[in-house]
């Protein structure tokens, strides 16, 4: 009897045991899925709907709704600029299009810096800021930095001249003028060097009576400034003795000497006397 007894405590004490083992490991599985629910919950990022384009759209191509489609866009990366509504794409009521300014991949997000105003034309006057001008300036291979400039590019202005009453100098007329326009084109993604006749530029309204001015007076010449170069050049001018290292010979003239004279008349002559000078 003691023997059986004996052999029912201790299936009961192993029945116990697994009993707990099991209940451990049952709450150790709830805690871990509930611990990743909680992180899939925080990795669930707010979106909201971004305009993107369905087909690469070059300079000057007009954006229709037929061009768009809306995706998911996180809200912390939604990039400046972008359309999140169709209503803001195209207003209700305009049924003139947008254009292109800048190359615009498919599938790239649409931004108010790569497209017109609703109606405008993607040229010159589209890339002006508020208060500025355009003024044209003739240029020719050496004048035009060869080639290599493009819209958006930044240039120094020289002029080169004769000064009234004076040498034959090339001074340094303005710096970091924005280039909006090369040939009559606003262009910003003309990957091939053409020879710009006309480069554009855009500067106030007291910048364009100084280059009228210096382009009617003598020859103007651009040179490049680097992408990454943020200073601002200063005033520049050389003439052509200390391009060639020329001395220019200063005359001195020695005082002469005062002198003073008294006249007497004899007769018919007149005799000229010198007599010391008193002041």
């Amino acid at each position: 009897m003691r023997l059986v007894f004996g052999l029912v405590l201790l299936v009961g004490i192993a029945l116990a045991g697994g009993a707990v083992y099991m209940a451990k490991g049952y709450i150790g599985q709830q805690q871990a899925q509930l611990a990743a629910a909680e992180q899939a919950k925080k990795a669930i990022v707010p979106t909201s709907e971004v305009f993107v384009v369905k087909k690469r759209l070059n300079y000057g191509q007009k954006l229709t709704p037929a061009d768009v489609r809306a995706v998911r866009w996180p809200n912390a990366a939604i990039p400046e600029g972008a359309f999140v509504s169709m209503e803001q794409l195209f207003p209700e009521g305009e049924s003139r299009p947008r254009e292109v300014l800048r190359v615009i991949e498919k599938d790239e997000a649409i931004l108010s810096a790569k497209v017109t105003e609703p109606g405008e034309n993607a040229g010159v006057a589209s890339r002006l800021s508020p208060g500025m001008r355009a003024f044209t300036i003739q240029t020719d291979v050496t004048s035009g930095v060869s080639g290599f400039l493009r819209p958006g590019d930044r240039v120094d202005v020289y002029w080169t001249g004769t000064l009234p009453g004076g040498p034959r100098v090339t001074r340094l007329i303005d710096a970091n003028m924005q280039i909006i326009g090369i040939n009559q084109s606003a262009d910003e993604d003309r990957s091939s060097p053409v020879v710009a006749r006309t480069v554009t530029v855009e500067i106030t309204p007291r910048q364009v009576a100084a280059l009228a001015q210096a382009q009617s007076s003598g020859r103007l010449s651009l040179s490049l400034v680097g992408v990454d170069d943020g200073t601002v050049s200063e005033f520049v001018e050389v003439d052509q003795n200390q391009l060639l290292d020329i001395e220019e010979k200063q005359v001195v003239v020695a005082p002469q000497e005062e002198k003073c004279y008294i006249r007497h008349r004899r007769g018919t002559e007149t005799v000229q006397i010198e007599i010391p000078c008193t002041n």
